[in-house]
């Protein structure tokens, strides 16, 4: 474990593991905290697979974790590392995850909370139905190779052609719902098996819909931008490329270790296997991200297609209109350009368990927001408060446009059984004013609010350092889990 003697501090948010720590470093290590979490992080291997990041060929400036860190495999969860792909420099299926383009989309309506409470019930049942959740769970959509291949390299645009949206809808998506590059041919027959029947569907875990109420606001500006205002009712929408990102993360793990000897590559931690970016493994392995990535877009666009559907059929006309506010990524890797030492590299920037923040005036968002910033929406552990933040231009400079993107686990889902037990964790959340809908009261116990650490004080933390600026916060009135 890395000592907390060891940290050197820069601000009360900000903490730096100097390069002179190991001999293999290439760069320091960083971690945005305030003292108390650092010390709480610290007893797992997050600082440790933190500093192995920290090692690897082509990484720029430092490795970043933001204050939800946990371990993870390979690389910690909350984790960013920034690679010179031009110059050598590795992808790392382990430092994106299993779940690629795990993400959050957030919906607005047009309603109060008033106008819908006498209904909640209702729409709690309703949603449930439509959206199906939990583990091997499989959608009413059932697709053969081809019109899979189609979504894998068309994404979200490919649900909007089919009717499940419209074109508005994907210019409030990051990347537009599209990450570039995807090659279906790239992808296993194993992975596109266990993907085929999973469109429009939940998961467990952690995934969940929930219906929300705007509780508070912190920038009004920001706010009027984003289309939120107080006592709002909103709708968030967390899951990722299910099956079949899972499985072509451990297909490409399994490759970059075979590659890695003709590369003369070495590494800490295998499962931090890599490839440089510009090798035939390399860029076989993008191809195939950037097809989960789209699935997951396509995922939760269907998704939202079910959620509307489900307030319409409650509440009829009034239901109908739930706009999307944003959709992020939180799993992923993606080429962006950042100036370093002077000059502009493309860089190939993984995020595991970290959100894209975006500052004002960057061409990649939407026109309707580019005055502002790019929205950052940080869901909160099941029962707790959910964030929208925006996206600052300090981001850009100090932390590769990332932020934190939840609360972040503090015990693992088996201690978490050991300790609560699902209906009565069910019945407390329905006495505090919050319906529950759920397949398995076993995944209910798994993520309850203990195991995950206070989101209010992860969102201050990126608050008070200047990579993400709070604007709204959001309380659950509805929880939809697997």
């Amino acid at each position: 474990m890395v000592p907390l003697s060891v940290f050197h501090k820069i601000t009360d948010y900000l903490w730096e593991i100097p390069k002179s720590h190991r001999a293999d470093m290439r760069v320091p290590a960083r971690v945005y905290a305030t003292a108390e979490m650092l010390e709480e992080a610290s007893r797992d291997s997050s600082f440790d697979q933190l500093v192995n990041l920290a090692t690897l060929p082509g990484i720029q400036k430092y490795s970043l974790a933001m204050p939800d860190v946990h371990e993870g495999y390979g690389s910690p969860i909350g984790g960013v590392a920034a690679i010179a792909i031009e110059e050598g420099g590795i992808i790392s299926p382990g430092m994106i995850g299993y779940d690629i383009n795990c993400g959050v989309r957030l919906l607005r309506s047009n309603l109060t909370y008033a106008k819908v409470e006498a209904k909640l019930g209702d729409l709690g049942t309703a949603i449930f139905r439509e959206v199906p959740s939990g583990v091997g769970r499989s959608g009413r959509m059932k697709l053969v190779q081809e019109e899979l291949d189609l979504v894998l390299e068309e994404g979200a645009a490919r649900m909007t052609s089919l009717g499940y949206g419209t074109p508005q809808d994907l210019g409030h998506l990051e990347s537009g719902g599209k990450l570039n590059g995807a090659d279906a041919s790239k992808v296993s027959p194993t992975a596109k098996k266990r993907g085929h029947d999973q469109l429009g569907t939940l998961g467990a875990g952690n995934h969940f819909v929930e219906v929300q109420r705007v509780e508070e606001i912190f920038d009004p500006e920001a706010a009027s931008k984003f289309g939120l205002s107080k006592d709002q009712v909103t709708v968030m929408i967390h899951t990722g490329s299910r099956g079949l990102g899972h499985q072509i993360a451990t297909d490409y793990i399994r490759t970059m270790l075979g590659a890695m000897p003709k590369y003369g590559i070495t590494l800490p931690d295998r499962e931090l296997a890599g490839s440089p970016f510009g090798t035939p493994e390399g860029q076989s392995y993008f191809a195939a991200m950037a097809c989960g990535a789209n699935f997951a877009w396509a995922n939760r666009q269907l998704i939202t297609a079910e959620v509307r559907k489900a307030f319409g059929e409650v509440l009829g006309d009034m239901g109908q209109a739930l706009e999307i506010v944003y959709d992020v990524a939180h799993n992923i890797g993606k080429i962006e350009e950042y100036e370093i030492d002077g000059r502009k590299m493309r860089l190939l920037v993984h995020r595991k368990g970290a959100t894209r923040s975006f500052g004002p005036d960057h061409p990649e968002i939407h026109e309707s927001y580019r005055a502002i910033g790019q929205p950052v929406i940080i869901p909160g552990s099941m029962g707790t408060h959910s964030y929208v933040l925006v996206g600052t231009a300090q981001a850009m400079t100090e932390s590769f446009g990332s932020s934190c993107h939840g609360a972040g686990r503090r015990m693992s889902r088996h201690a978490a059984k050991r300790q609560v037990h699902g209906k009565t964790l069910k019945d407390e959340l329905e006495r505090a004013g919050i319906v529950v809908r759920s397949g398995s009261m076993a995944g209910l116990a798994e993520e309850a609010p203990l195991a995950y650490k206070d989101v209010d004080q992860v969102v201050e933390v990126v608050h008070q350092a200047g990579i993400a600026k709070k604007v709204a916060r959001m309380r659950p009135i509805v929880v939809i889990k697997g």
